[in-house]
């Protein structure tokens, strides 16, 4: 395992200079401090604010630079009228756009490399994404050195990092059906339903949107803390403020794009 860490610090300096695509989660925050390592001020940190992305999922990404030496940027980006209506290809659509400004900062900055978070994992799901990141060359370190999720989380446990144990997040659009209009009024309710979960102490937490129905997917083996009628009750009225008219419960709990079951189910 420590050979495995080795071979990332040497994989990262060899590339010189780089620019981190940081989200503030398990992976970029891991391949940041590796980073910080290997290439010191030779890397830097940039950081996408949109209304897809969580404002508290910002905040945290401000707080983990206060630990990690490297210059941390941030870049605006807005929804892309080519994704209004979230087309199965959203995330490709997405992640060229985003990668392609980091790519440009990159090369105003003299940045030799763009590196993202992608982990062999990643690679056993639906993910669209992906295919933008290798046309734009973008350098994915911990899938091409094998580290699994797991790896990760280990290293970075040992290098005292807070996100060892961090829940897995992606971005609010993976909240909505495919093909139904992305609004900054759906992304905002969606947002208030998921930190109100969060605060009744649900780490791992999706508020699935269809239409006036919110759909809670909830860890597997913490459904059963939903089965008590004065939470539930809690629940509904404070969903219904936020702008739902139903409240449900996914039975099977969360799990890993569970909206892309619908496209597999008809690829199958």
């Amino acid at each position: 395992m420590q050979n495995k860490y080795t071979n990332l610090i040497n994989y990262l300096k060899e590339l010189g200079s780089v620019v981190v695509a940081f989200s503030g989660g398990v992976d970029s925050t891991f391949l940041l401090k590796a980073c910080e390592e290997a290439l010191g001020e030779n890397a830097r940190a940039v950081t996408i604010v949109s209304p897809f992305i969580p404002k508290w999922e910002i905040e945290e990404a401000k707080d983990l630079m206060k630990d990690i030496n490297i210059k941390h940027e941030f870049i605006e980006v807005q929804l892309d009228e080519a994704i209004k209506f979230n087309p199965e290809d959203r995330c490709y659509i997405c992640k060229t756009g985003i990668f392609s400004l980091i790519k440009n900062y990159a090369k105003e900055n003299n940045f030799s490399y763009v590196l993202d978070g992608t982990n062999l994992d990643d690679t056993k799901d639906y993910r669209p994404g992906i295919k933008a990141l290798r046309e734009l060359e973008i350098k994915s370190p911990l899938l091409e050195n094998s580290f699994t999720k797991a790896d990760i989380r280990n290293f970075s446990k040992e290098l005292n990092l807070p996100t060892w144990d961090k829940p897995a997040y992606a971005c609010l659009l993976s909240r909505l059906p495919y093909g139904s209009e992305i609004k900054n009024s759906e992304l905002e309710r969606i947002e208030k339903a998921e930190t109100y979960m969060m605060s009744l102490g649900f780490k791992e937490i999706r508020v699935r949107s269809h239409g006036d129905l919110a759909r809670i997917e909830v860890n597997r083996n913490k459904r059963v803390l939903l089965f008590d009628e004065i939470l539930l009750d809690k629940i509904t009225v404070k969903f219904k403020e936020f702008g739902f008219m139903f409240v449900t419960m996914d039975l099977q709990g969360y799990r890993v794009g569970s909206l892309n079951e619908t496209i597999l189910d008809l690829e199958n």
